[in-house]
């Protein structure tokens, strides 16, 4: 599906997302009041006798308007002479969320201002972290970087991949992990450590802004593998 130059340019990308604050009484009157709303559609099966408080410790970190970016990281291949695989990689986090998305839109927008443009590539990107980090540029009053604008574009004006969407094959129904799909493509699981139901509790209680950036770090390597051998590269070591 993809040349080695068209995976060349590709910046692969993952997010990993807390609760905007550390616990439901901290939110404001309003935004409580916003949040018991929106923790009604989880009332059900195991759910439905959790209170709000609960709720918003559990799932607020997947809400874009409740949560927070802690961690971004990227990375490209590049290829050696025998066509062996490698990446360089780079992560933004810690506490100042504005301060994340600044430095990483910057560096964004300096990546892809090149001839012919470059491309990102997400798994789910295109449910979850393209659209969380445009919500959250707009709410912090960040300019949003250019590749991830898509208002006024034509579809093949946007550079946004999605290895979920391309293991769908045109199927709608369909959602595949990340974990599962590096399972079935025999790759070496990501979730060997926490996974993204823990990373409020490490971020705002064990305050391990390192183990969130390695956990954020193996996704992108992993994202990266999938597409190699969705194309029948070799995978990196």
């Amino acid at each position: 599906m993809f040349t080695k130059e068209q995976i060349k340019n590709i910046l692969f990308l993952d997010i990993e997302t807390a609760s905007s604050v550390p616990e439901y009484p901290q939110l404001s009157e309003r935004m409580q009041e916003l949040w018991d709303k929106k923790a009604n559609r989880y009332r059900r099966g195991d759910d439905a006798e959790k209170s709000s408080a609960e709720l918003f410790t559990a799932k607020a970190g997947i809400h874009a308007e409740f949560a927070r970016v802690v961690c971004i990281s990227c990375g490209y291949i590049t290829f050696d002479d025998d066509n062996k695989p490698s990446m360089t990689m780079k992560s933004y986090g810690g506490e100042n969320e504005h301060e994340i998305l600044t430095d990483f839109g910057k560096m964004l927008d300096k990546y892809t201002a090149v001839k012919g443009g470059r491309t990102l590539c997400a798994h789910n990107g295109k449910e979850f972290d393209y659209p969380f980090l445009g919500r959250r540029y707009v709410i912090n009053q960040i300019r949003i970087p250019y590749s991830l604008q898509v208002q006024g574009k034509k579809p093949w004006e946007v550079n946004l991949l999605d290895t979920m969407e391309l293991w769908k094959f045109g199927d709608y129904k369909s959602y595949t992990s990340l974990n599962l799909l590096s399972a079935v493509l025999d790759i070496p699981s990501p979730k060997d450590d926490i996974d993204g139901s823990d990373v409020g509790r490490v971020f705002w209680q064990e305050k391990d802004h390192e183990r969130i950036r390695i956990y954020c770090e193996k996704d992108v390597r992993t994202t990266a593998q999938v597409m190699l051998r969705m194309n029948r590269f070799p995978l990196m070591d």
